[in-house]
């Protein structure tokens, strides 16, 4: 409303037509004018003088909005209906007022969106949790865990092929002869063939070379005579087959050698029985499935291998040289290592971090408990957990309290990408991460120096260890291939980490797995080198679940 309008003491009647005599009152302060675009009860103002303040805004051309047109007597007036005075237009007036409501009819029945309301972009939390609600429940809610669905889906379907395997070659699927196989498994010799760690398929073993022995148990073997010892060592161990050893004297001779380094990875994939992979995969689909989707694929699965890796190549130095050793043990041991750093890293934020605590204490004492067992490769659960501590030390995030301290904050494990802020295509919310690792990495490649600027010596200590870490872990998987190919360097001691100091029937559990040969005269007067079968099918061969 113009500021002449404003101040004019002259107002309209009450009355509800425009024919009707007018009333002036005289007031000092006039009420507000109508809303533009509503249809008013008060009549159309009439200057009396029939004049408007122009002054110097005077000559500028009409603008001024007509409204719409009246159609009959009762019409109401609009309050931009008011005629210009002649020769003077006041752009300021209320006829010059842009009608919105009527400019904003055209705009599909409703105003233009703004696409900085957050409002209209991003949809309410209460909105979203119930779009979202179906995918967050069920077995596959969160992030897919694709490393340990793909492991399990693996690891099963080789089972099974074991089970198959067995039934053929022994008519059963599971061992049943010379003994039954507790685990509700195949025959440790058809694992052998399969590819569980067997040392003798993967190095000389002085005992062999220097007794000469030739003749080994058949794949298919259901007793305990000596007429199952008819198959060579290539048949036994099969997955291309190994040199033959026979006119090999020397120890030291690797010419013929057998090389099987691959018994040090296709041995997770296998397992002895029903219960043994039934408690793995429990594990594995539990605990190992909440670590892959705290740390991403990439070091969950760095982690399962690794510690794999170095478990059986641990057993493979200071196990028993006829345990066969099968399983994933190792690797679920290294997860169970991260779990526990993680548990201890953030500690202050748990809501029950003791009763935590003892629960992961309690699964690693029973695991290691039952390693002592005769038979089983407590090595490999060794191996693999100290790997995935010291994997977990480098790879991990530094503990909450030590970035409080230093005043560090680390970016996610995983990155997380930028939604395009389209408010018609893509209402989401947008990230609240910070930067990525791979921003992070690319920054230090190129100002490295500045990346170290400014760092508290607690910092400094805690990155050396970290590194000190990894090359230690590097160097300890090295000189353990080393040793096992070329020093044959032993431990007397360490078998007390795998097994317990008991007799049963005249046998200590510690001599349980070993290869026991003996020496037999055959009728012809010939020395005749062979096994001492029942040691060697009961000991040598005991499968490490």
């Amino acid at each position: 409303m113009a500021a002449n309008d404003y101040y004019n003491t002259s107002y309209p009647p009450t009355g509800p037509a425009i024919g009707h005599a007018a009333s002036t009152h005289d007031k000092t302060d006039a009420p507000l004018p109508p809303v533009p675009g509503q249809q008013s009860q008060h009549a159309h103002t009439t200057n009396s003088n029939n004049t408007h303040s122009s002054g110097a805004l005077g000559g500028y051309p009409d603008t001024s909005y007509q409204g719409p047109p009246q159609y009959g007597h009762n019409t109401f007036a609009s309050p931009y209906d008011t005629p210009p005075a002649h020769g003077q237009h006041d752009p300021f007036a209320d006829q010059n007022a842009i009608p919105l409501q009527n400019k904003m009819s055209g705009m599909s029945g409703g105003p233009t969106p703004y696409n900085a309301d957050p409002e209209r972009m991003y949809p309410a939390p209460e909105k979203r949790r119930r779009k979202h609600k179906k995918k967050k429940e069920g077995w596959f809610s969160g992030r897919i865990t694709w490393v340990v669905y793909t492991l399990t889906i693996v690891q099963i379907g080789v089972f099974v092929g074991e089970l198959i395997k067995n039934g053929m070659l022994t008519g059963s699927p599971i061992q049943t002869k010379p003994n039954f196989n507790i685990m509700i498994g195949p025959s440790p010799y058809v694992l052998i063939n399969m590819g569980a760690r067997f040392t003798p398929c993967m190095h000389n073993i002085k005992k062999v070379i220097e007794a000469d022995v030739t003749s080994w148990p058949c794949p298919n073997t259901t007793s305990l005579d000596s007429g199952s010892l008819t198959c060579s060592l290539d048949e036994l161990c099969g997955l291309g087959g190994v040199p033959d050893q026979s006119g090999v004297t020397d120890f030291k001779d690797r010419s013929h050698e057998p090389d099987q380094w691959y018994r040090f990875i296709i041995p997770m994939f296998l397992h002895a029985g029903l219960i043994h992979i039934g408690f793995n995969m429990l594990l594995q689909l539990t605990l190992g499935r909440d670590m892959e989707k705290e740390i991403g694929p990439l070091r969950f699965a760095l982690v399962y291998f690794s510690a794999g890796i170095f478990g059986f190549v641990l057993g493979g130095n200071y196990a028993a040289d006829g345990i066969t050793s099968v399983g994933a043990s190792g690797s679920l041991f290294g997860i169970l290592a991260l779990t526990l750093l993680d548990l201890f890293y953030n500690w202050s934020s748990r809501r029950s971090p003791m009763k935590d605590l003892l629960f992961l204490l309690l699964d690693i004492a029973i695991a290691f408990v039952l390693g002592l067992l005769p038979g089983l490769d407590n090595f490999s659960h060794i191996g693999g957990f100290l790997m995935g501590i010291v994997l977990g030390i480098c790879l991990l995030h530094s503990p909450q309290a030590l970035r409080e301290r230093t005043g560090e904050d680390e970016p996610p494990y995983t990155t997380v990408n930028n939604p395009v802020h389209d408010p018609q295509t893509n209402p989401v919310h947008p990230p609240m991460a910070s930067k990525s690792p791979v921003v992070g990495l690319t920054q230090f490649a190129k100002q490295p120096v500045s990346f170290f600027k400014g760092r508290k010596p607690l910092w400094w200590a805690w990155w050396i260890l970290r590194a000190g870490g990894l090359v230690a872990a590097f160097v300890g998987f090295i000189l353990l291939l080393r040793n096992f190919y070329e020093w044959r360097n032993t431990c007397s001691w360490c078998k007390h980490l795998t097994c317990l100091p008991i007799k049963t029937n005249g046998v200590e559990w510690c001599d349980i797995g070993g290869l026991n040969l003996t020496t037999t005269t055959s009728q012809n007067s010939k020395r005749d080198l062979g096994f001492d079968v029942a040691a060697y099918a009961l000991d040598s061969f005991a499968a490490s679940y």
